[in-house]
């Protein structure tokens, strides 16, 4: 029987007299079947509340693991398609659990059986994990899946409307278009019905290739076993990125992690990468015969610089997004970067601007004579058109196709394909930096919110503890940034990594992936700073604003004058003038109980990770006094809202809890502490004692509840039935009296 139902019983079993004296009983009853969960400060927001809040969907197939990993937005008919295993899925943007329409794809059962024979895992690598969804046409998609270490691609019918099916759908090889391994990332860009990937293209998983096909045109990939082109690469993400005003110069950028091997041939290293080729090139005509003749390759660094001189590097791109502008060039590139050595783990965010990109590209080509020696700036004549041109562009009308190359221009793409200097992010340094901290940052997601004082980014980072950040970077001096976390959101019951994430500025939505489903999440949820004009100036959220009456969406157009907002410097004291700031400084009076010689945890929960906090104490009628408590930290949490008071008779009072944050401050809890003696948590915890024992003992020692606690509760209808045997005492309490860990807030069960 639960710990409610037994309770339950126990005040249906006693009469009016002791009826709010049983629910005190039952209040330390309670906390001894559930550890009391120290869920961090408010900003940090569960599924349960972010249902509650109306502005969260979840979907899934089934409570198994689905990998649900791509996500391929078409805004212009409102919906996402989702590739997982065995299954396809159609969802409405506007609400992902409305009209979702699911084809079911498996692999063979004869592939599946071989798939088996071969050694490879049943669960996560023997079935169709869907890994392409490109738009083919207008009424088309083309997909393709793993197929059980068998590749298979297929055209499915979406049609004008939100339909999808695959329907007397001819299926054909994916070999080339899609890795064998599910567990191995492809990536995917739909051209003109031209599709590239960046795959691996063996059963092995030896060969890595970026490969066109779907082409009237010849098959056209990398240089065979050529680690100078791509060594053991892990891709990323790739995307279509204009150069210039003609489309001819557009190239397809493939951003990649690989291992390369040091100066000695020993050591394999990881860098990330982004290499590009242009889509209309079709190979060489005597060397590099279907083979790329415009590929070239750059480093991406993403490090801290130490006070020494010395780097810090995170090497290893974990995701990557495109911030679009009007103009190609300031285009911004969004990049999740971790480092895992054995000395140092963390992980950062780092931001590229594309001009720096396309001058590393335009800048000295890397050489070296050997492989013992080192990399240096090419020196010598670099021939004509510069390698890795596109033909056909502003630089090169007079040449239709790359067949039309010299062969010293094709020669020296082959032999020179890594570009001397590395991509630096702006400012030389991340825009985003967590070490030490018991999560990763796994996928990123960027808005460009305008406010009342300026235009700001917005991130959205995904964790591989299945949560979602929402991280506003603000200016400071010396070109420096701060970054603040302006909530952190629970989006999956089931905790698993984020593994793919898509916003939709035009619904004001974000959707996100991990194995277990698809969630849907506001990008504000403005109600949730409070019913203050302080905690919607503090929370320094661009998309919210105080218009008089509540926190509530800001928009740039709005003539409202009584809007107020103040993202760069976040300070109610100028804002909030005329908004009665002192009604917001008291807190209701709570009673904690706590048993003497154990540990009691005080909760204080301040509205932002920003605010700094103190506790005081108040002994009976004496003034109150700063106190030391130490802090602890919260599971899943970098910083602990909670104070931790050893149970002496010393240390009875009552507690308050002062947050100060831009000069403000503000009492957030008062919570009074009684401490329970052993000899009356004994008498409490006694088996032979009936509840009419325990609750005339408790009322007895419990001093009153201060106007703060609860009130008097009326007993429900019908309870005058006579009470049922005691219950064994709840885990957690002993007969000799230890309670283990436990927080004591009778409040919340009164």
């Amino acid at each position: 029987m639960s710990g409610w139902a037994i309770c339950s019983a126990f005040i249906e079993s006693q009469s009016i007299r002791v009826l709010t004296r049983l629910l005190l009983i039952c209040g330390l009853f309670l906390l001894g079947f559930f550890y009391h969960s120290l869920t961090g400060f408010s900003v940090c927001v569960s599924v349960s509340d972010l249902q509650a809040s109306q502005s969260f969907e979840h979907y899934s197939i089934s409570d198994k693991a689905m990998d649900y990993r791509i996500l391929q937005m078409d805004e212009d008919q409102d919906r996402m398609y989702v590739g997982c295993k065995d299954h396809v899925l159609s969802v409405d943007i506007n609400n992902i659990t409305h009209g979702t329409l699911k084809v079911s794809w498996p692999a063979s059962t004869s592939k599946i059986e071989e798939c088996q024979m071969a050694g490879k895992d049943p669960t996560h690598g023997c079935g169709n994990f869907i890994r392409v969804v490109q738009p083919y046409n207008r009424t088309h998609l083309f997909m393709c899946g793993s197929g059980a270490y068998s590749p298979v691609c297929v055209y499915v019918n979406r049609g004008r409307r939100p339909e999808v099916g695959t329907r007397d759908a001819l299926t054909e090889s994916g070999k080339g278009r899609c890795s064998f391994n599910p567990q191995v990332n492809t990536v995917s860009v739909m051209l003109n019905q031209e599709l590239f990937s960046g795959m691996y293209i063996d059963f092995m998983g030896t060969d890595a290739a970026i490969f066109r096909s779907l082409t009237r045109r010849n098959a056209v990939r990398t240089d065979q076993h050529n680690s100078k082109w791509l060594s053991e690469p892990i891709f990323i993400d790739a995307h279509l990125i204009p150069d210039g005003t003609d489309p001819n110069d557009a190239k397809l950028y493939f951003f990649f992690r690989e291992r390369l091997t040091d100066n000695n041939g020993n050591t394999k290293n990881i860098h990330t990468m982004v290499a590009r080729v242009c889509p209309s090139d079709i190979g060489g005509q005597r060397s590099l015969v279907n083979k790329w003749t415009t590929f070239l390759k750059a480093r991406m660094v993403c490090s801290v610089l130490e006070e020494d001189g010395t780097e810090t590097h995170f090497d290893e791109l974990e995701n990557v997004f495109l911030l679009e502008t009007d103009q190609p060039k300031s285009l911004l590139v969004f990049g999740v970067f971790t480092s895992t050595s054995s000395v140092f783990k963390g992980s950062a965010v780092c931001v590229y601007n594309m001009a720096d990109i396309l001058t590393v590209f335009n800048g000295p080509f890397a050489h070296r004579d050997g492989p013992n020696f080192q990399w240096v700036a090419f020196q010598g004549r670099i021939p004509y058109p510069r390698p890795g041109t596109c033909p056909g562009g502003a630089f090169t009308p007079d040449i239709q196709t790359t067949k039309e190359f010299p062969d010293d221009v094709v020669t020296f793409v082959r032999n020179h394909p890594v570009m001397f200097n590395p991509i630096y992010p702006v400012g030389r340094r991340p825009l985003v930096v967590r070490t030490n901290a018991d999560y990763k940052y796994t996928s990123v997601a960027v808005d460009q919110v305008m406010a009342s004082d300026g235009n700001y980014q917005v991130l959205f980072l995904g964790t591989d503890r299945g949560t979602i950040q929402k991280v506003i970077v603000l200016p400071t001096n010396h070109s420096l940034h701060e970054d603040l976390i302006l909530e952190e959101l629970e989006v999956f019951k089931n905790q698993a990594p984020v593994t793919n994430l898509r916003i939709s500025p035009k619904k004001q939505q974000l959707y996100v992936s991990s194995e277990f489903g698809v969630s849907q999440v506001s990008l504000h949820r403005c109600h949730a700073y409070g019913s203050a004009c302080a905690d919607c100036c503090l929370a320094r959220d661009p998309y919210c604003a105080w218009d008089g009456l509540s926190c509530s969406r800001f928009y740039p157009t709005s003539k409202r004058r009584s809007r107020r907002q103040d993202i760069m410097h976040g300070n109610p004291l100028t804002q909030c003038r005329g908004f009665n700031l002192k009604a917001y400084r008291n807190a209701v009076e709570m009673t904690q109980y706590g048993v003497k010689n154990n540990t009691t945890f005080l909760e204080c929960m301040p509205k932002s990770p920003q605010a700094s906090i103190r506790w005081l104490i108040q002994r009976d009628n004496d003034r109150r006094k700063e106190v030391s408590l130490t802090f602890g930290e919260v599971k899943g949490h970098h910083r602990g809202p909670y104070g931790r008071a050893k149970d002496t008779p010393s240390d009875q009072g009552l507690y308050y809890c002062l947050t100060t944050e831009n000069g403000f401050k503000r009492t957030v809890a008062k919570i009074r502490l009684s401490v329970l003696s052993e000899a009356m948590v004994s008498v409490l915890t006694d088996k032979q004692q009936s509840p009419w024992a325990w609750a005339t003992a408790a009322a007895a020692a419990a001093p009153r509840t201060s106007q703060g606690g609860s009130g008097q509760t009326e007993a429900p209808a019908g309870s005058q039935e006579e009470p049922q045997p005691a219950q064994s005492p709840p885990r957690g309490l002993t007969p000799g009296g230890s309670w283990r860990r436990h927080t004591l807030t009778c409040e919340a069960f009164l």
